[in-house]
């Protein structure tokens, strides 16, 4: 079994607000990520899958195939939208975890299609954070 990492790009703003709680509390909650007017983040995503290798093509999967995927079905999806409003079936709260798994449940089963598995998506919000889901 052998690991192959793609990393793409987008820009995208969301707000972090819990309905149900004051503004009081969301601001203690989630600070300035609660800011009524939204804010950004310029996100790094990695797509790590695995398979065996196709001894033909040397590959797990064509890496070109799998930038092609990714941008037409999560970054241009993504790419400078509002995720809160403009992406319809983002959860609610559209926190980095909620929206590694959005990913997750878009590629999943397109690279099972291409011959490999989805082992894990890496979404980098900012230098400091990331989130890591492994489908589980």
């Amino acid at each position: 079994m052998i690991y192959i990492t793609r990393k793409e790009h987008f820009n995208a703003a969301h707000k972090l607000f819990n309905p149900a709680w004051s503004e009081e509390k969301n601001n203690s909650v989630f600070g300035k990520c609660a800011n009524k007017n939204w804010h950004g983040h310029n996100y790094e995503l990695f797509v790590t899958v695995k398979g065996e290798i196709n001894p033909d093509t040397g590959f797990v999967v064509n890496l070109k195939d799998l930038s092609t995927l990714i941008r037409k079905d999560v970054t241009e999806v993504l790419d400078h939208k509002n995720l809160n409003v403009d992406i319809k079936d983002m959860p609610i709260m559209p926190s980095t975890e909620n929206v590694a798994i959005f990913i997750w449940d878009i590629l999943a089963p397109k690279i099972k299609e291409m011959g490999a598995t989805l082992h894990v998506i890496k979404l980098q919000e900012t230098d400091s954070n990331y989130v890591e889901y492994f489908g589980e």
